[in-house]
């Protein structure tokens, strides 16, 4: 989505919150560095104020602030949970009005469970 990220993420061996830390922290720099070095994004200037004025309103950065602070987390506990999740995070794209059909949508897991091969590599559930 424009403006937020789903995943239905596991881990046997790090903690969750540690995932999803590293996940906040290399995503972050890595978009404002790419803003940073993008001659031709219109919206440099006015992006890189945003993210900066809401990193010094938060004494956890150092910088700069993209991602909220908060997470809502779900633990997802039988299998008829895990497809209700799955398929909302499919149609999220349809119901917005980005795409028709869920696996169009150039950054959903949708294109790997229709057999094409999304941009990430993702383990079927």
């Amino acid at each position: 989505m424009t403006s937020h990220v789903h995943l239905i993420i596991g881990t046997k061996q790090e903690p969750m919150q540690n995932i999803v830390r590293d996940l906040k922290k290399y995503t972050s720099k890595a978009i404002v560095q790419a803003i940073r070095e993008n001659p031709r994004e219109s919206r440099r200037e006015w992006m890189l104020w945003i993210f900066e004025r809401a990193g010094k309103k938060n004494g956890n950065n150092m910088n700069f602030q993209f991602w909220q602070q908060n997470n809502k987390p779900i633990e997802l506990i039988d299998t008829k949970m895990i497809d209700q999740k799955l398929n909302y995070l499919h149609n999220n794209p349809v119901e917005e009005g980005f795409v028709i059909e869920s696996h169009h949508y150039k950054y959903s897991s949708a294109i790997d469970y229709a057999d094409g091969k999304g941009l990430i590599d993702v383990s079927l559930v």
